[in-house]
């Protein structure tokens, strides 16, 4: 079965030094890229991140120090990882909350522009805990009956995270096979940002999710108390974030000029 796709969707897993989005790296990006017409293009890149990777990790994903000493740095692959996906959707396991968020992070810091405003997101994994409430490994064995050799490799995960997606499809008669039916369904709340430090509200107008000003519209906090803003970029938040936070600044001062 092929995906019912408008315009390519790029599956891809990373592994990382850790969880913190804002100040961990990635040491491998696998992704698979696939056309509507169902033809697949791969690849896969070891990188340098530019830190030690701790050894719980490596115990994790099998990639340590010595694996990609000699490895480029995020900052020289980055144009071409965003040469494969800038035409296409994004795909993932998590990748919501997670592989997204992260690689906006390295994206910006590399000085490519990255933002998800014309592409959708489908997370495989929201799908799977809607409907079962497993891992990876477990959606695998339930959805393909297969088990996931060289599981936390960014290739395996990724080509089983492609394969997990059409098997729910066929399974689950609720489920479109629409790549804009499929990101609607998997996302989660409306942010504004990756993170979620930012978040819409019923009338769609950006509000802080955190803080003494969470359920407040940044609009209104940037009018009110504009050193909130100085605050906000020189805090430790995703350079994302302050991408939105810039952008919504910027709005407001062009609305007052208008």
């Amino acid at each position: 079965m092929n995906l019912n796709l408008s315009k390519p969707i790029c599956f891809f897993d990373l592994e990382t030094t850790g969880v913190n989005i804002t100040t961990d790296r990635i040491v491998e990006i696998a992704i698979l890229k696939v056309y509507p017409d169902g033809k697949e293009e791969s690849k896969r890149w070891l990188v340098n991140p530019e830190m030690p990777i701790p050894k719980e990790v490596t115990a994790i994903h099998g990639i340590s120090d010595a694996d990609v000493a000699d490895e480029p740095t995020f900052k020289e692959l980055a144009k071409e990882i965003h040469n494969m996906i800038k035409d296409s959707d994004l795909g993932g396991f998590n990748s919501n909350r997670f592989d997204i968020p992260l690689l906006a992070e390295e994206m910006l810091r590399a000085d490519v522009d990255f933002d998800m405003k014309n592409r959708l997101s489908v997370d495989v994994q929201t799908i799977f805990h809607k409907m079962e409430q497993r891992t990876l490994s477990a959606a695998y064995k339930f959805y393909c009956d297969k088990i996931l050799e060289d599981a936390h490799t960014a290739e395996a995960d990724t080509k089983a995270t492609y394969e997990v997606l059409k098997a729910q499809i066929a399974k689950y008669d609720e489920l479109e096979n629409d790549s804009k039916f499929l990101a609607e369904f998997s996302s989660r709340k409306k942010f504004a940002d990756f993170a979620g430090f930012i978040i819409y509200n019923k009338k769609g107008e950006e509000c802080f999710s955190f803080g003494k000003h969470k359920g407040k519209r940044v609009e209104d906090v940037l009018n009110e108390e504009p050193g909130y803003f100085g605050w906000l970029l020189n805090a430790d938040f995703p350079l994302y974030t302050k991408k939105v936070l810039t952008a919504i600044k910027l709005r407001t001062f062009n609305n007052k000029l208008n």
